[in-house]
C-alpha cells in the first residue's frame, strides 16, 4: 500500500499542484504561535511541552485514523495516505522556482534569475554573479528535494500510515519557527524543537545521500560526503549537498556575497563550476534517486508477499 500511495500522491501533485500551500502554512503557523503564547516563558522545559502538544496529537490521530480505516476499508486507508502525502511532500513546492531560474539563465536574464532566487531564499540576491546564482539554485534544489520529498518518504515508510510524514513535516516547521530563531526569548524555548528535528533528520539525510551516490558518480559522491560535509555550517544538510555535488560532478559551496557581505562557505563537490548546464543533471539526479527508492519499496513488498 505504501508504494501505491507514494506513486498516486506524486501523480496527483504533478497533475494538480497544491494551490493553497501558503494558506496551509499560515494555519500551521497560527497554531504554532498560539502554543508559543501559551507555553513560552523562556525555559527549555516549556519548549518540550509545547513541541509535544504541537506534534504528538496530530501524529497519533493520523495513526489512529489509519488503523481504523484499514480495518474498515483498505481503499479508504489508501485514500487517506494519498491525501496526507499530497499535503506533506512534493516537487511542486520548489520546482517552479528551479525551472523559472533555469529558463531565465538560458535566456541571459540574470536580473530575473536573481529576483526569483531572492524570492526562493528569502533575502536579496542582487549582488550575485551568474555562477553564484547557478550554485545557490542547485543547492536549494538538492536541499528542497530532501526536505520535501526524500525525508518525508523515509518517515512515511518507517511509521504506520501517514503518521511519519506528518511527524517530519511538523518537526521541520517547528525547527524553523522555534529552533531557528536567535531571539533571546526563543533560544531556550526552541532548543528541543531543534534537537528533535536533528534526531529525525539524522537517518533521513544519510538515505538521501546514499541514493544520490548510487544513481550518480558513486566514488566522487562518497568522497565528498566523507571529506567535505562535516565542514558545512549545517552538517546534516552538508551531507546531502556534498553527496549531490559529487554525484553530478559540480562544484558548489564557496564564498558568496549576500546583501553586501561575503559569506564564507566550504567548497562542496568536484569537477566543473556550476552553470545552467548542470540544472538538467540536478533534476535528473533527484528523479533517478526517487525511482530507486520506489524500486526498493517494490522489492520489499514482493519479499514480504513471498515470505
Amino acid at each position: 500500500m505504501g508504494l501505491i500511495s507514494l506513486i498516486a500522491a506524486l501523480l496527483c501533485e504533478q497533475l494538480r499542484p497544491l494551490a493553497d500551500q501558503r494558506y496551509l502554512s499560515a494555519q500551521v503557523e497560527r497554531y504554532a504561535n498560539f502554543l508559543e503564547r501559551q507555553f513560552n516563558a523562556g525555559e527549555a522545559q516549556q519548549g518540550v511541552v509545547a513541541w509535544s502538544v504541537a506534534v504528538l496529537p496530530p501524529v497519533l490521530l493520523a495513526w489512529l485514523m489509519y488503523a481504523l480505516l484499514i480495518r474498515w476499508s483498505p481503499l479508504l486507508a489508501l485514500g487517506f495516505n494519498v491525501l496526507a502525502l499530497y499535503f506533506t511532500m512534493g516537487f511542486r513546492q520548489f520546482s517552479h522556482y528551479f525551472t523559472d531560474i533555469h529558463l531565465a539563465l538560458k535566456q541571459d536574464e540574470l536580473g530575473r534569475a536573481r529576483e526569483l532566487l531572492a524570492l526562493w531564499r528569502g533575502h536579496d540576491c542582487g549582488d550575485l554573479s551568474r555562477e553564484e546564482v547557478a550554485r545557490l539554485t542547485i543547492e536549494e534544489a538538492l536541499a528542497a528535494s530532501h526536505r520535501h520529498v526524500f525525508a518525508v518518504v523515509f518517515w512515511f515508510v518507517i511509521l504506520p500510515g501517514p503518521s511519519g510524514a506528518i511527524l517530519y513535516r511538523l518537526a521541520y516547521f517547528l525547527r524553523r519557527r522555534w529552533g531557528g530563531s536567535e531571539t533571546p526569548e526563543l533560544v531556550r524555548f526552541g532548543r528541543f524543537a531543534r534537537q528533535a528535528f536533528e534526531a529525525l533528520d539524522w537517518p533521513a539525510v544519510r538515505f538521501t545521500a546514499a541514493a544520490f551516490a548510487i544513481v550518480g558518480d558513486f566514488e566522487d559522491a562518497i568522497y565528498c560526503w566523507r571529506t567535505q560535509a562535516a565542514k558545512w555550517s549545517d552538517r546534516a544538510l552538508g551531507i546531502v549537498l556534498a553527496a549531490g555535488a559529487g554525484a553530478i560532478g559540480v562544484r558548489l559551496g564557496n564564498p558568496v556575497v549576500i546583501q553586501g557581505t561575503v559569506l564564507e562557505r566550504q567548497e562542496l563537490g568536484l569537477g566543473e563550476e556550476a552553470d545552467a548546464g548542470f540544472f538538467d543533471s540536478t533534476i535528473g539526479l533527484v528523479w533517478r534517486a526517487l525511482v530507486l527508492w520506489l524500486l526498493m519499496l517494490l522489492l520489499l513488498g514482493i519479499a514480504r508477499a513471498v515470505s
